[in-house]
């Protein structure tokens, strides 16, 4: 085992501390990589703060995390020493169900092991352990090739906020000349925006705020759509071939399925941890729509969704933070008081 120094929480209330964590040594299709950088996603601030069920404490958060390879197990094939690389929201999976087989990881039906606060089964029953740490182990088949040229501390969000959003952009076949609609302009919106229009959609922007207007053009909305005014809301009606809602807030979703055409579909990203007020049956009903959810994507997907961004030049908008940051950084994000995403300097720690 190698003793790492990582930031941890003792506690639902304890923040963010200095402590120090043991790593695994390479097993034959282990890849070792050492953290430059690793994104701060909401659902690390749900977790740790036990927003979402009791979370396994001490416990390090981080599912986007990009480093460089030190050392490859005897069989490892993929990957080699210095390369960059990345690792998402999973560590493994079941590798047996259908799911699975068809590269579908993140629906694993047995339960896919999270990159922290999981109980790992296949490596001795240890609780997953995440990014916000100096290195990590990662078995080959869940390690990601960050491509060449790509900034490595934008691409850390890529791998959730960017697959989150790519993979049902992809599900629903969104081609040049669709409208799409993305609630929420966050971590999670800024990357549908980018992904919708390099695909050729044209977006739209729910927001509850008129002064995000100019930001969501900026990142290449053509149009925004202030969600808490009656009558700009009633001009999107029948508008829209697809809605990504990226809100982790309690909201209603009745006003926003009024703006999808027939055979339209929402699909729900953000989880928020109380009840969302009842969908009304007759809106889908009536127009055949769809309403449903999905969770970021496979590691194939995942390859893809980066390879597409590379190909588009297409990063996260971040804010770099330090570790002892990392308090007052979970502060601002549920405050909102973020473009568009956080990421550690995992130099820092």
């Amino acid at each position: 085992m190698t003793q790492v120094k990582a930031y941890e929480a003792v506690s639902a209330t304890s923040g963010l501390q200095p402590g120090t964590i043991e790593r695994r040594e390479p097993a034959a299709h282990d890849v070792e990589i050492a953290i430059e950088f690793c994104g701060l996603c909401h659902s690390d601030v749900h977790t740790i703060r036990s927003e979402w069920g009791p979370a396994k404490y001490p416990l390090v958060p981080g599912h986007e995390i990009v480093g460089i390879v030190s050392r490859v197990g005897d069989g490892v094939e993929g990957f080699t020493v210095g390369e960059r690389v990345g690792v998402g929201c999973m560590v493994d999976s079941c590798r047996e169900c259908e799911s699975c087989l068809e590269g579908f990881e993140q629906y694993c039906e047995v339960g896919n092991t999270g990159t922290y606060g999981v109980v790992d089964s296949r490596n001795g029953g240890v609780v997953t352990q995440g990014g916000y740490a100096q290195s990590i182990v990662v078995d080959e088949n869940y390690v990601l090739h960050i491509p060449e040229g790509m900034d490595p501390a934008a691409a850390a969000p890529l791998l959730c906020a960017g697959i989150t959003t790519y993979s049902p952009l992809r599900y629903l076949d969104v081609q040049d000349g669709d409208a799409v609609g993305v609630i929420g302009l966050g971590g999670l919106g800024h990357m549908g925006v980018k992904i919708a229009k390099a695909l050729g959609a044209t977006v739209t922007v729910f927001t509850t705020s008129p002064a995000k207007a100019d930001d969501a053009r900026a990142l290449g909305a053509d149009n925004v759509v202030v969600s808490t005014d009656p009558e700009e809301m009633a001009a999107a009606k029948e508008s829209l071939n697809a809605i990504l809602d990226t809100v982790a807030a309690v909201h209603d979703l009745n006003p926003y399925l009024r703006t999808l055409a027939r055979d339209g579909a929402l699909i729900q990203l953000g989880l928020p941890s109380e009840d969302m007020p009842p969908v009304d049956p007759g809106l889908l009903i009536r127009k055949r729509l769809a309403y449903g959810g999905s969770l970021i994507g496979g590691i194939a997907e995942t390859q893809e969704m980066l390879d597409f961004c590379a190909e588009h030049g297409i990063v996260s908008d971040i804010e770099l933070v330090t570790a002892k940051e990392l308090d007052a950084a979970y502060d601002r994000m549920v405050a909102g008081d973020v473009k568009y995403r956080f990421v550690l300097d995992a130099a820092t720690i």
